[in-house]
């Protein structure tokens, strides 16, 4: 049909000329004929990721298979990239929303067409520049041992599509309840993973990731911290609670201190509806101590934090409604010291026959009303309950920690027992080959 038509312009053309000129001989121009050639074009995304965002930068290129670039001309569509000169290529700056749809060329040559590329299709999100995509960091484990290491993770919503990750701190600002971010060592250049190990972490402390990519790189937003929490306190900052015990009836007076070197503390808590807040928000702050509101039944983890950098240790508080709770240490007990738990209820009245489990299992049902480990070991870590008359309180975790008052581990009884045991062979060996009539038969001769 298309050459049905060239012929027919042709045709006119010649006609009219014949009109005018009559029979006359003239020199004529030449006349044009776009032919279509089996050469293909094919348009490629640069980088092809599958969702592109809004101030992300792009190029999309045309090319014709057996054909030079500097021998063909380009057509496009969408029309806008048709100014003349056309090229092989647009560098697309700054995407925006206006920027998505499909994209195909086709090459001339001359007086040759290619056939059209078939077409590739750019998504530019919908969010504005300054919603950037927001990465989730997970942390493991959210609550420190002795020696452990954290390894944290970074996630995008596409994440395989050339992300790079970098790894922060969070750092407690003094002007406001936010925080700045200080990048952790080793990774000024981001890394290809995902994941990041955190190593010799002893306290309390936030971290935060956020993503990068293409050239220019164009950055995602900070994730919101996570954190990882210590029982343990340290001389810079230290979390105390009154009364001493982890859970509390919505009744009580329960106060917060920071203690430690600094002036001025901030008492956070998480969660609180999914966020992370201040105690103006659920207590009230005088000096360096939180009074807590105890209406509602919540459990939360709190802890300080210092304007001048140290987080304090971090306890885990319950404050719930039910008619009895338990009596358990809020902080880490030391393996070999002596722990009492205990049974209390709402009206204190003395209790009876109380039944004590851990991680659910039954551990002591007699007539006792406390239950008392003389020298805690780790195998006693776990989560601790109560039951008595019925009702059952909330559980809560005791952590053990397996270093002494001195700094010195604690070893188990029958290894000290093998040791001295060994010690008192060894010299009644030494006596025995120093003595006379042995002396023979325990000297040793090298050669």
């Amino acid at each position: 049909m298309k050459m049905g038509h060239t012929l027919l312009c042709v045709l006119s053309l010649f006609l009219l000329k014949t009109l005018v000129y009559g029979n006359a001989e003239v020199e004529s121009d030449p006349v044009t004929i776009d032919q279509t050639v089996p050469d293909k074009a094919t348009v490629t995304l640069q980088p092809n990721w599958p969702l592109i965002y809004w101030g992300e930068t792009i190029t999309v290129r045309c090319q014709i298979q057996g054909g030079g670039d500097t021998e063909w001309t380009y057509e496009w569509t969408p029309a806008k990239l048709n100014k003349r000169p056309t090229h092989s290529e647009y560098r697309i700056s700054n995407a925006t929303k206006s920027d998505s749809g499909d994209y195909r060329c086709r090459g001339r040559k001359d007086y040759l067409l290619t056939e059209w590329s078939d077409s590739i299709t750019l998504t530019v999100s919908y969010i504005f520049p300054t919603d950037k995509p927001r990465p989730i960091v997970t942390v493991f484990p959210s609550w420190l041992g002795p020696g452990a290491s954290v390894t944290l993770n970074c996630q995008v919503e596409h994440p395989s599509a050339g992300w790079m990750f970098y790894w922060y701190k969070a750092v407690p600002k003094p002007s406001d309840d936010s925080y700045s971010y200080e990048l952790l060592p080793g990774n000024s250049s981001g890394t290809e993973q995902g994941s990041y190990m955190v190593h010799g972490q002893t306290h309390t402390a936030g971290y935060v990731c956020r993503a990068g990519r293409g050239d220019p790189v164009f950055y995602t937003d900070y994730s919101r911290p996570k954190f990882v929490w210590s029982g343990d306190s340290h001389p810079a900052a230290s979390l105390t609670v009154s009364p001493d015990q982890g859970q509390h009836f919505t009744s009580d007076s329960v106060s917060l201190s920071c203690e430690g070197n600094s002036t001025e503390w901030r008492l956070r808590r998480f969660p609180a509806a999914r966020r992370l807040s201040n105690c103006s928000q659920w207590g009230s702050m005088t000096d360096s101590t939180c009074n807590i509101s105890t209406s509602l039944p919540k459990t939360a983890v709190y802890w300080c934090e210092s304007v001048s950098g140290p987080f304090s240790n971090a306890v885990t508080i319950t404050v719930q409604s039910a008619d009895i709770l338990l009596v358990s240490p809020v902080r880490p007990v030391t393996e070999g010291d002596s722990v009492t738990l205990g049974c209390k209820s709402r009206t204190g009245q003395p209790l009876s026959d109380v039944f004590f489990y851990l991680n659910h299992k039954l551990i002591q049902n007699d007539s006792r009303v406390e239950l008392k480990i003389s020298a805690v070991s780790k195998s006693d870590e776990g989560f601790y309950k109560c039951r008595c008359s019925g009702e059952e309180s909330p559980q809560s975790w005791m952590a053990v920690k397996a270093v002494s008052r001195h700094g010195i581990f604690l070893f188990p009884v029958s290894l000290i027992v093998r040791l001295v045991l060994g010690i008192i062979l060894i010299v009644l060996l030494v006596l025995l080959c120093h003595s006379t009539q042995f002396k023979d038969s325990c000297s040793i001769r090298f050669t």
